[in-house]
């Protein structure tokens, strides 16, 4: 028979509601060294923290499918994840595997469009979810933090467009030479 803190530890739910001091301050931790929220003082990374869910995934699971509405960004606390593409003939495309400190989803942040991607769980993994409404509603009772949470966001997709269009010119030039 289960122990009832072997269902609180399994439980999203419960977790959230529980959660000890270093769970709080290691979330705080690598919230502080992201982009979007490095500029932000120890008192506004605490009000986020509010509005962070963890979710937890076992090895293989779908955090969400290619063409799924875009409803957040997605911080990786422990374990790994894969983003990947599935062209026309179905074939997937690894585009990156990544770990803790990892962030993906900030586009949803944005423009709130359909996922570009699918991310699934390689290891069992603990994510760390800020929903656009939440942060919305941060970003309208803290304006100026907004503003550096949305300049943060803003540098991390001029750094991935800039590295995308070295890396297709890199096989332009592949192609033609």
């Amino acid at each position: 028979m289960e122990k009832p803190t072997d269902v609180i530890k399994r439980s999203n739910f419960w977790a959230n509601l529980f959660k000890t001091p270093t769970e709080k301050e290691d979330l705080e931790t690598v919230l502080k060294s992201m982009p979007p929220f490095k500029k932000l003082s120890t008192k506004y990374i605490q009000l986020l923290t509010k509005i962070v869910h963890n979710r937890v995934y076992t090895a293989n699971e779908y955090i969400f499918y290619e063409g799924d509405p875009g409803v957040a960004l997605y911080i990786v606390l422990d374990g790994e994840v894969n983003i990947f593409q599935k062209n026309d003939d179905k074939k997937i495309n690894d585009l990156v595997t990544l770990s803790r400190g990892d962030f993906f989803g900030e586009l949803a942040l944005i423009d709130g469009d359909v996922r570009s991607a699918s991310a699934i769980a390689a290891k069992d993994s603990t994510i760390a979810v800020i929903f656009k409404p939440d942060l919305d509603q941060f970003i309208e009772q803290h304006p100026k933090r907004g503003i550096k949470i949305l300049s943060g966001i803003a540098a991390i997709i001029a750094t991935r467009l800039r590295t995308v269009n070295r890396d297709y010119m890199d096989i332009v030039n592949k192609i033609n030479n």
